[in-house]
């Protein structure tokens, strides 16, 4: 059987990174340069910056198809 991790007690827990102000100091520099440093972080960005572009792309394929563009 695995081991059970934590203190026992629920609703208690402790995170080392936190203590050492690690997860406070990624927190920091992801704010000032404005991409986040978590994965599920830097796909939502993306995500959103590309969900504002998905209309232009369908008006520009169907132009294409069209022939007005080359």
């Amino acid at each position: 059987m695995a081991r059970k991790r934590g203190t026992g007690i629920p609703g208690l827990s402790f995170s080392w990174r936190r203590a050492l102000g690690i997860s406070q100091a990624q927190a920091r520099l992801s704010r000032q340069i404005g991409i986040p440093l978590s994965r599920s972080g830097r796909q939502r960005k993306l995500g959103k910056l590309g969900g504002c572009c998905v209309p232009l792309l369908i008006g520009v394929g169907v132009l294409r198809l069209v022939g007005w563009l080359v």
